[in-house]
This record gives C-alpha cells, sequence and structure tokens, in this order.
C-alpha cells in the first residue's frame, strides 16, 4: 500500500485505495431496514428487523437524510433480467471453484457462453494479483460500472444555487438594508427544541423559491428546479450542493426527513376505534338531553394551563384548577415521573372527578375531548364519574364548537402568553360565575346558570320521585 501511494505520488494522481468491503454484501439488510423505515418503524426498531446493529440503523438512516436511496425504494425498477443477479454470480463463482469451463457454466446457468467469458474478465478481483472470481466483488465492480453519475442540478448552476441559497438562508434585514444577525445558534445535527432560538434567515419555503423562480426568470430555462430537488439537496448527505446546516433555515428545522408512515403512526394508544366522536350517540348532536359535556385544556406560560368544561344543551361552564406541582422548575427530577406542570393524566382525571361528581347523575352522561395526552387515563374517569368519555378526529376542533367558542370568550380572562398559574380556585369560580351569568342568545337571553339550574332541579325532582 505504500509503495502505491509512492508511484501514485509521482505520477500526480491521487492514490487508489481499498474499496473495502463490497457494499453488495449487505444489500439484502439494507432493502430490509428501509422496508421497514416505509412500514413506520423507528431506525432502532428497522435495524432489529434488518438483523443489523442498532447504531448501523442509526448511521443508515442519518446519513441518507432519512430519504432511502434510489435502489431500495419502492419505485426503484427490478433488475433486468439481461443482467447477472448477485444470486447467479454466486453460483458462477462456485462452478468455477468447482472446475467448470466457460461453456459448462454458460449450460447450467441458462447464459451464453461469451456473457460467463466477459463477467470473469471484467469483474473479477484483482487484489491478490490474480484473477479470482468472488461473487460479492463482483457484484460491487458490476454496480460501479453501472453507475450513472449525474451531478445535482444545484451544484452545477451557480446561478441558481445563489439564488436558492439567498431565499433560503439570506440575512434577514431591517426596511433600511442592515442586517440583523438574530440569536446565535450552533449546528447540532438535530432539529432544535421548540422552544429554542432558531436561526433566523430570509426562510422562504423551497416550494416558494421553486415558484417564485417562473416569476423571477420568466424566459430562462436553466433557472428551473423543484421543490423535492431542493429538499434532497438539503437532506442527502454527498449532492454537493446545499450544506444540510441550512435544514436550520426550514419552518420545521429538521435535519432529517420523517417517512410519511412514521407520521402516520404517531396516534395516541390510548385510542381505540370505539370511542371515536362517530360512535357517540346521536342525542349528543341534538343538545335536547343535558349531561354531555365537551372539555379542553388551556395553556399560558411556562406550560401552566386551565381545564375547561361545557355543557353543550345550557353552555354551562366549569373551570378546573391545575396548580403545578411543588418539584417544578426544580433540576433533579424523577424520570418518567408525574407532569410536574400540572396538567397530566391523574391530575386532569382527579380534577375532573372532583368537579364534575357534584352534579345529579343525569346530568354526567359524556364527555368529548381531544386526543391529548392528558386523558390517557379515560377508563379510570368513567369508572370514577360514570362519564362516558369519546375523542375528536385528529386536526378537527369544530367537532367540539362549543367549547371553542367559550375558550374564546375566557381569552378575555385569561390571555395567551400570561402565567395561569397565578389564578386560584376563587379566581376561577369567578370567572367561570361571570360567564355564566351572562345572557345568551341561542338559550333566548337566559343565562347559562338559569338553564343549568333548571335542569338540576328536575333531576333532583326525579331522583325523588323515583326514590
Amino acid at each position: 500500500m505504500a509503495n502505491r501511494k509512492r508511484r501514485s505520488a509521482r505520477s500526480g494522481r491521487p492514490p487508489l485505495l481499498s474499496p473495502g468491503r463490497p457494499p453488495v454484501a449487505g444489500r439484502n439488510e439494507r432493502r430490509r431496514f428501509w422496508a421497514a423505515i416505509a412500514a413506520g418503524m423507528a431506525s432502532e426498531d428497522a435495524a432489529v428487523t434488518a438483523s443489523v446493529p442498532q447504531a448501523i440503523g442509526t448511521r443508515w438512516f442519518r446519513k441518507a437524510g432519512g430519504m432511502p436511496p434510489a435502489m431500495f425504494r419502492r419505485s426503484a425498477k427490478p433488475l433486468s433480467g439481461r443482467y447477472l443477479s448477485l444470486a447467479e454470480r454466486e453460483e458462477l463463482a462456485i462452478l468455477r471453484v468447482q472446475g467448470a469451463g466457460v461453456r459448462e457454466i454458460a449450460r447450467q446457468m441458462g447464459r451464453s457462453a461469451s456473457t460467463i467469458s466477459r463477467e470473469l474478465r471484467r469483474n473479477a478481483a484483482t487484489r491478490s494479483g490474480g484473477l479470482d472470481y468472488r461473487a460479492t466483488t463482483a457484484q460491487w465492480h458490476a454496480d460501479r460500472a453501472a453507475r450513472r453519475p449525474k451531478p445535482a442540478k444545484l451544484a452545477i448552476n451557480a446561478a441558481l444555487r445563489a439564488y436558492v441559497q439567498d431565499r433560503l438562508a439570506g440575512v434577514v434585514v431591517t426596511p433600511r438594508g442592515a442586517a440583523v444577525p438574530g440569536p446565535a445558534v450552533s449546528w447540532k445535527g438535530r432539529r432544535h427544541g421548540r422552544r429554542q432560538d432558531r436561526r433566523w434567515a430570509s426562510a422562504w419555503s423551497p416550494e416558494q423559491i421553486a415558484h417564485r423562480l417562473r416569476l423571477d426568470f420568466p424566459h430562462d430555462e436553466t433557472m428551473r428546479i423543484s421543490h423535492e430537488a431542493i429538499y434532497q439537496s438539503l437532506y442527502v448527505q454527498g449532492r454537493g450542493a446545499l450544506r444540510r446546516e441550512l435544514t436550520a433555515c426550514l419552518r420545521t428545522g429538521r435535519a432529517l426527513r420523517v417517512p410519511r408512515a412514521r407520521t402516520r403512526g404517531r396516534g395516541k394508544s390510548f385510542i381505540v376505534p370505539e370511542i371515536m366522536i362517530s360512535e357517540r350517540p346521536a342525542e349528543v348532536a341534538d343538545r335536547v338531553v343535558p349531561g354531555h359535556w365537551e372539555g379542553d385544556l388551556i395553556l399560558g406560560l411556562d406550560s401552566s394551563a386551565i381545564g375547561t368544561l361545557v355543557e353543550r344543551t345550557t353552555r354551562f361552564t366549569m373551570l378546573l384548577h391545575l396548580p403545578r406541582m411543588a418539584e417544578h422548575g426544580v433540576d433533579a427530577r424523577v424520570k418518567n415521573g408525574p407532569a410536574l406542570a400540572g396538567h397530566g393524566a391523574e391530575a386532569v382525571r382527579d380534577s375532573i372527578t372532583g368537579t364534575i361528581t357534584s352534579l345529579p347523575e343525569q346530568l354526567r352522561r359524556s364527555l368529548t375531548w381531544d386526543q391529548g395526552a392528558e386523558m390517557s387515563q379515560h377508563a379510570r374517569l368513567k369508572i370514577d364519574t360514570g362519564l362516558d368519555v369519546y375523542f375528536c378526529d385528529p386536526h378537527s376542533p369544530w367537532q367540539r364548537g362549543t367549547n371553542e367558542n367559550t375558550n374564546g370568550l375566557l381569552r378575555q380572562y385569561f390571555p395567551k402568553g400570561t402565567d395561569l398559574s397565578a389564578h386560584n380556585t376563587d379566581a376561577l369560580e369567578a370567572v367561570a360565575l361571570a360567564l355564566n351569568t351572562r345572557p345568551r342568545k341561542t338559550l333566548g337571553w337566559r343565562t347559562p346558570a338559569e338553564a343549568f339550574d333548571e335542569h338540576v332541579r328536575l333531576a333532583h325532582t326525579t331522583v325523588a320521585t323515583t326514590g
């Protein structure tokens, strides 16, 4: 190896280094790995499925930017029959070791003798000084020869690359043209947390850049690129165009592309079809029978929260006090312990139970909530209160329209960006009273408190009569 490097130095050419282990040796494992990724698995689980170490799977995923290489995509074309496959090369190697001649090998494999002769001559292993034939080395030679290097458009078009990079990562300036650097954010190769500083840049999206090119250069066809090509230049290493660090200028800030199947698999484990809103009784939508509630959390500064319960028929509102735990803000905390901000599953369950069990049983029929993790203990809540709990579809706040409207009214008292933990139980009861004693057009200008008290009296009368 040292002699080879010295000869390369004298000739002025770069040294020809060993290619190492032929990558085809792990092709089947890689194919299984990317198939598992496409099915929505995490890279560690996909590595176990592919029978490779988890660190290897993570390395494959990060090096590819979360995007499967072309040969492992579902849309990849199968190998044409005119080319030898790895299995055929393995059979050829065995027959060669057994001493079979070229024509004998061709007859047994059903191939032309010229194909076998060419294969033995072109793709033989030469490191030992001879022409030994090894299947994996031959497959590596064939893959390298079949490679069609097509440089990325951004790599060869300097004007297009400058345009894309300036719109994506350009400096933010004042109306007078003075640069505003923003916070200094170091590149860590991963997405920064939602509440951490992000890099300031012009931050056009790749789609905006791709479409704006047609307006800025209507007659220059060389200034065209798709948004997908920009994403690939950002995510895939070795494209030679845009640096991976520029992903910090994207709105999501993702350093890796997230497979679509993985995002579909992020549903809450406590959600089953039997408790979805589609299974809710029709009487709930009619608003005729009282006792059906809608609930949600309104969030404030530093993870503070207040729970809201609204009765669908009367619009009667009850507020849940969710104080922070004593350990909140302390560095030392128990791993996988309760939510210290005060609106974890146990805290919300206990608060709902303590608030709504003061009502007659006839006014505790159902509760509709969004798919927040704070309701993961809905089964225990049903046992404690008798409420049938139903969950809305993802991203469908209109399915809790009464609660959403009430939350809008509550923001008059609890604005966004304020610390909601500053309000004690007495303050919440006072605000709830203010809303419940406000006349409502939908109730014929009666107040929610008047309408709800009527149902409470009717429920007590019914209990006394049947008793």
